[in-house]
């Protein structure tokens, strides 16, 4: 029910915004957000941090690790994809499956999560250098900013894994 509620407040932000014309959400992307707030994040939360609900350090590498992933899928599924209008943005979607198999090898204990953190990380860097190797259109913002834009989000990924093995230290 929490998750539900708070979802519901973190959409009053674009819904005000929208009806004073500062944004143009459409009803879809609504039901997108929800469904990826709500669904993707909040239960996704409530479940795996309930593994450890006394250690700190995990519950947060956890937030972390699925606000970047959040932020992520939203990115390439509601403003247009970070590398513009262009099939090689299904490249993160490997990023994330990267993450998810390693969550689910690790059996969500901090040690492995760790790991699998790291190895997304290293998926999101090579990301911006596999679409520069093939040739896709999309630095047209630069190339640096490109890399920026994927160097932040592997830094999240890495600061959840770094989270992940202080959680691991304070179990033992």
């Amino acid at each position: 029910m929490r998750i539900a509620i708070g979802t519901g407040f973190i959409l009053l932000i674009p819904l005000v915004l929208t009806l004073l014309a500062s944004w143009h959400w459409r009803p879809g992307a609504f039901v997108l957000a929800f469904v990826l707030l709500f669904g993707g994040a909040g239960l996704t939360y409530g479940l795996v941090a309930k593994k450890m609900m006394s250690n700190k350090a995990y519950r947060f590498a956890v937030g972390v690790a699925l606000a970047a992933a959040f932020i992520l899928v939203w990115m390439n599924a509601a403003v247009g994809g970070i590398l513009g209008d262009d099939p090689a943005n299904m490249m993160y979607f490997g990023v994330l499956l990267v993450g998810f198999i390693g969550a689910v090898i690790a059996r969500l204990e901090p040690q492995g999560m760790s790991r699998a953190l790291f190895a997304t990380a290293f998926a999101m860097v090579l990301v911006p250098a596999i679409a520069l190797i093939i040739g896709t259109p999309a630095f047209a913002n630069g190339v640096v900013a490109v890399f920026g834009l994927h160097s932040f989000f592997a830094m999240l990924f890495v600061a959840s894994a770094f989270l992940f093995r202080r959680a691991n230290a304070h179990r033992l």
